[in-house]
């Protein structure tokens, strides 16, 4: 044999042998319960894939597309009759089996007993929002508190009653407020005890009023239990005074820096979809929110703008013909949260003035909230400003709601809730009001009588408007109905008269049926067609949009449907009512 020959046959030999010899090892790229649940950091590695079940930027800056206040260039197929089951998605099981597995070998790490709580809470607070947020789509779900194999019958079982789901939900939530380690998180990124607080606030808050106003449901008689969780879970953060409003000198940029910022400013956000420049981790709330061709084209309604107070105090509709002031006129001397919601009076992009623009909005009322105040992310999903999921002053809201579903709301529970919102946001006379708001009653919430819920109600649409609590909370009022109002826009004098909108002595837009031969240089010519859009008497007044349409929300599509495939995999699951 020659040389090189016996060289290659003894290198193979000896690494055929090698190669046995470790047959019985495990590969260094695999993962087995033995091997990934050892220490405490492997916990805390495990737990991090948790965060996916989390909403991204993203989903928040679409947040709100269904909803009463806002109107795009595309109407919505869930209010058009064209939505079925078909189109339906979201059933999706994967990240809950993540977390089963993890409760079924997580006590086999060798760690304390409190590191061992703190991290089966992590599990049960992310079990907690996997199920919420699909209860709150699909009404009753198969509960599975356990890891599924290919084999298990259970794959195929019939959907377990809401009562069952949101017991578990609240159990969960429950051993998470307990367990889970108290240390407040500066980075607004990580699960606290103080934010499963925040979130069962949320959750409790919901399903006692979801039970109360949806009396189909037979479950009336149990919404007080939740409506009081949600009061103890949010008294509780409250009192550990960890978290607070933010406030500073500068009350005309409070609100605003909220939504701005890349650091997220954690007295008061609890947690955010963090996102960063230097790492590339973005959003596309610019590009989203003023381009004419990415983005939905959405902008508040003036029916919605009509509801923030004037900066007294006193409502912007108690005075005559509110509904024919021009914008550059409406907007003044408003709650401070107005001018840091939508463009208008002296806003500018990159040091240049920016009124709203009509290449972008229908209504005059272009949302800014979301966005940052330069153009270099218009057209590129490259938004580094970090988002709120949960902060301090939803917590607020919710226990003051909570307390006024349970009829006992006090003074003093509106001097350290609502009274604390407006007083940030400027208004000076923020005391509670003792007579019903005739506007809200007749144009939102009919059914309700109380002037604190009232309030409570409009304080909530104005203080979290975009950050995607609308459609839940027209779900669990069963206002629904909403949905179907018309669309309306700013005021507008005259037809064929250019309006200087945000008073910088140039002229922005003008509304007419056909685009002058000699246009004014700078102006935008919004044409209406009296059939789609128009203007509500004729020549004049508001803008009504897209009237052609009629929107139809119906009872039955307060549950989404479930998808029409999986209905195929597994009859047993039954298709909410009256959807194909």
């Amino acid at each position: 044999m020659k040389r090189t020959s016996f060289i290659i046959f003894m290198a193979t030999t000896m690494a055929f042998v090698a190669c046995k010899k470790d047959l019985d090892l495990k590969p260094f790229d695999k993962l087995s319960p033995t091997t990934a649940f050892n220490t405490e950091k492997d916990l805390q590695l495990y737990a991090n894939s948790f965060y996916k079940i989390l909403p991204t930027g993203n989903d928040i800056v679409r947040g709100d597309a269904l909803s009463d206040y806002l109107v795009g260039s595309t109407p919505n197929t869930y209010l058009y009759g064209t939505f079925s089951s078909t189109l339906a998605t979201g059933w999706k099981w994967d990240s809950l089996r993540n977390v089963n597995y993890f409760l079924e070998h997580y006590q086999q790490a060798n760690v304390t007993t409190e590191a061992s709580g703190h991290y089966q809470g992590l599990a049960r607070f992310f079990r907690a929002w996997f199920y919420f947020e699909m209860v709150k789509k699909f009404g009753d779900v198969p509960w599975y508190g356990k890891t599924l194999t290919v084999n298990d019958p259970d794959l195929y079982k019939k959907r377990d009653p809401r009562t069952l789901v949101m017991d578990s939900v609240l159990a969960d939530l429950n051993y998470a407020c307990d367990h889970i380690r108290d240390t407040k998180d500066a980075t607004a990124s990580q699960i606290t005890k103080w934010v499963a607080l925040a979130f069962k606030s949320r959750v409790c808050l919901f399903e006692g009023t979801y039970r109360k106003y949806h009396d189909e449901l037979g479950l009336v008689a149990t919404a007080d239990k939740w409506l009081t969780e949600a009061v103890n879970a949010a008294d509780a953060l409250i009192a550990s005074k960890k978290y607070s409003l933010h406030t500073s000198t500068a009350t005309t940029a409070d609100y605003r820096d909220l939504f701005r910022n890349e650091t997220p400013l954690s007295d008061e956000v609890l947690l955010a979809a963090v996102n960063n420049k230097s790492l590339r981790v973005f959003n596309d709330a610019n590009w989203y929110w003023t381009s004419a061709t990415y983005g939905g084209r959405f902008s508040l309604i003036k029916k919605f703008i009509n509801t923030y107070l004037k900066q007294d105090g006193t409502r912007y509709t108690d005075q005559a013909a509110y509904n024919e002031i021009p914008f550059a006129t409406e907007v003044k001397s408003r709650d401070l949260r107005l001018q840091q919601t939508i463009r208008m009076g002296s806003y500018t992009r990159d040091g240049a003035v920016a009124p709203p623009d009509f290449t972008y909005t229908y209504t005059g009322y272009m949302p800014l909230k979301l966005t940052l105040d330069a153009k270099a992310t218009d057209g590129v999903a490259e938004n580094y400003n970090s988002l709120p999921l949960i902060r301090y002053a939803e917590v607020l809201l919710n226990y003051a709601e909570a307390k006024a579903e349970l009829n006992t709301f006090t003074s003093g529970d509106w001097d350290k809730t609502i009274k604390l919102l407006r007083t940030r946001a400027g208004i000076t006379n923020a005391t509670m009001p003792t007579t019903v708001d005739t506007y809200l009653q007749q144009n939102y919430y009919s059914n309700i009588t109380s002037p604190a819920l009232l309030e409570i109600r409009r304080e909530r649409g104005i203080e979290l408007v975009l950050e995607g609590f609308r459609y839940d909370d027209l779900k669990r009022w069963k206002a629904g109905r909403l949905l179907e109002n018309q669309y309306d826009g700013m005021y507008v004098p005259a037809m064929d008269t250019p309006y200087d909108l945000n008073e910088d002595g140039k002229l922005d837009v003008a509304v007419v049926t056909k685009v002058p031969a000699t246009k004014v240089p700078g102006v935008y010519y919004f044409i209406i067609d009296n059939a789609q859009n128009k203007l509500s008497d004729g020549t004049k007044g508001r803008l009504i949009l897209m009237d052609n349409l009629t929107r139809s929300y119906d009872d039955y599509k307060y549950l989404y449907p479930i998808p029409y495939d999986e209905i195929v995999l597994n009859p047993a699951l039954a298709q909410n009512p009256q959807w194909k």
